[in-house]
């Protein structure tokens, strides 16, 4: 696992868990593609700004650009708690 400042590697890990990968699962014109791309940008973007904010010591957090993108497809999907 590469360390990137304040938190683990920001990379998918489909592999772990199946053998088709989500970008084979999810249909070309989804409309969560293009949303997709928006949303990267923009992390890549705030990304220094994430790296400045955490410790250079102590355990590594879940990086905050994994924990907005479940939160927005979590806001986009209606889903009430992240607990469920």
């Amino acid at each position: 696992m590469r360390l990137i400042g304040h938190a683990r590697n920001d990379q998918q890990q489909g592999h772990v868990f199946s053998y088709i990968s989500p970008e084979q699962r999810v249909r070309k014109d989804h409309p969560l593609r293009p949303i997709r791309a928006m949303v990267d940008k923009v992390l890549k973007q705030l990304s220094p700004e994430f790296t400045k904010m955490y410790s250079k010591v102590g355990r590594p957090s879940i990086p905050p650009e994994q924990l907005l993108r479940a939160l927005l497809l979590q806001m986009l999907y209606s889903v009430r708690s992240e607990r469920c």
